[in-house]
């Protein structure tokens, strides 16, 4: 569903074009505009795999775009479209991205050009090792030097493979598990990373509907419940997006996209019983309780109040952006809008929560778990307990209180319980991606609310990343 328009710029121009649009509002010394803005280094890998008794050759990318914090990180992305151009253009949107949510990484980004569903498991296994050798022994992959996640077509299992495959590498490496996260909580992983990335979008739109005005500004009003939402790509991330916004904020998922199609009801699906079907038929084409469309990019232009594009890149572009009426967009894909789609969308007046900063939710809490696997301990472990014992002291003199006053009030059903309940892992991991995520969408809203020369969210974002790589390197001494 990429753009076809002769004028549209490739994803990396677009990426270019916006940090362009930026760059142009901030007051940047002599030279390092060019400095931020270009790729530190592409590796390309070819390499040999024998398979079904023949060998096969693979072509992989891993593309280092800044290094004004180290280690780099970003995610290896298994896909048939993964070219150099898009890895690096995905490389520059991490450091942005990074510097937005003031994780201490500098932007990378790797993939590999394949289909996994043409492979058995154990080949999908012999790839991926053979891919993470070919990286690790260049030092591009390293707990201190560049740390990769899952991104499209890879998952826990692709990460769990390349951390052994390093771990095998480096035997005496304490940190081995550290070189890669989005692991299996098993195998080093942590609590809540799985969901992230639609936890961190859901996180966000929930911090944009705290402040009124910004609602207003996109032609909408009150809470998130009973908006109505239509979803492009119910993978991991689109899932998990939908799933928490329909059951925990009341949000009506009006439409849901896929490769083969789409599906509507405007009283709202089921996006659990939509994601199992799609799960055993491989597509939403046959699923009985909605309405299908054929054609199903023509349903990102369907009335509603929130359309969240997560999956590919450039769906939105010059051939339909007229087209789409959406008043709010959020971008849980990277690069879902193409800058000349942007730009007919901000002239039309509608707000775009930029991807840099909405689909950030996935480096967060990579960075939680690259942090737990340095200190070698989980979250929660000594803290937990003690925690429960100092609200169990608060509660017992509650109620003995009641019990010594006569006045017979107890407590709320079920309080005691939540009360008493220590934060583990998971509820801390959430905790703190809440946190990041709503101090993330301060930094941008302050400059988009406080500059004329600022009038979208996603120049705001930029401003804020460039300002902050400026800021590191300068500590540097450039």
């Amino acid at each position: 569903m990429a753009a076809t328009n002769a004028n549209e710029p490739s994803f990396r121009e677009s990426v270019d074009l916006m940090f362009n649009r930026a760059a142009a509002l901030v007051d940047l010394p002599a030279g390092m505009e060019d400095k931020i803005r270009v790729c530190n280094s592409t590796y390309t890998v070819r390499f040999g795999v024998k398979l079904r008794g023949e060998i096969r050759t693979f072509t992989g990318y891993r593309s280092v775009h800044s290094e004004h914090m180290e280690p780099v990180k970003g995610g290896i992305r298994y896909s048939l479209g993964v070219n150099q151009n898009e890895v690096e253009a995905l490389a520059a949107l991490m450091t942005y991205k990074c510097a937005l949510v003031e994780v201490p990484y500098g932007g990378s980004k790797g993939g590999l050009c394949i289909d996994p569903r043409e492979y058995e498991e154990d080949e999908l296994e012999r790839i991926t090792r053979r891919f993470a050798y070919e990286l690790a022994k260049r030092d591009l992959i390293d707990p201190a030097q560049n740390v990769p996640a899952p991104d499209m077509g890879t998952g826990e299992r692709e990460m769990a493979w390349i951390a052994d495959q390093y771990a095998r590498m480096n035997t005496s490496d304490i940190n081995a598990k550290a070189c890669v996260t989005g692991k299996p909580p098993h195998a080093g992983g942590i609590q809540g990373r799985v969901e992230a990335t639609g936890r961190g979008v859901q996180y966000a739109l929930q911090e944009f509907f705290r402040h009124p005005e910004d609602v207003a500004t996109a032609g909408l009003s009150g809470s998130l419940e009973g908006k109505r939402i239509i979803v492009q790509g119910l993978g991991n991330v689109g899932y998990h997006a939908a799933k928490f916004l329909s059951e925990e904020d009341g949000s009506k998922i009006v439409g849901i996209i896929e490769r083969d199609g789409a599906l509507v009801d405007e009283g709202g699906l089921n996006v659990e019983a939509i994601s199992k079907w799609i799960r055993t038929h491989g597509g939403v084409k046959g699923y009985a309780d909605a309405s299908y469309v054929e054609d199903g990019p023509s349903v990102l232009e369907h009335d509603c109040d929130i359309l969240i594009p997560a999956a590919l890149e450039g769906v939105i572009n010059l051939g339909n952006a007229e087209r789409v009426t959406a008043p709010l967009i959020i971008e849980a894909a990277n690069g879902p809008v193409t800058a000349g789609a942007d730009e007919i969308l901000r002239k039309r007046g509608c707000v775009i929560i930029p991807d840099m900063y909405a689909n950030a939710g996935g480096v967060t809490v990579s960075y939680f778990e690259w942090v737990k696997n340095l200190s070698h301990i989980r979250f929660g472990r000594m803290q937990r307990r003690q925690e429960e014992s100092r609200h169990q002291l608060i509660v017992d003199e509650l109620e003995r209180l009641s019990k010594d006053t006569g006045t017979g009030w107890t407590l709320s059903p079920g309080f005691k319980d939540r009360y008493l309940r220590g934060a583990g892992e998971l509820e801390l991991v959430r905790s703190g991606l809440d946190d990041t995520m709503r101090g993330a969408y301060q930094a941008m809203r302050d400059v988009w609310r406080s500059r004329d020369d600022v009038t979208d969210l996603r120049t705001a974002a930029y401003i804020v990343a460039i300002e902050r790589v400026v800021s590191s390197y300068k500590a540097k001494g450039l």
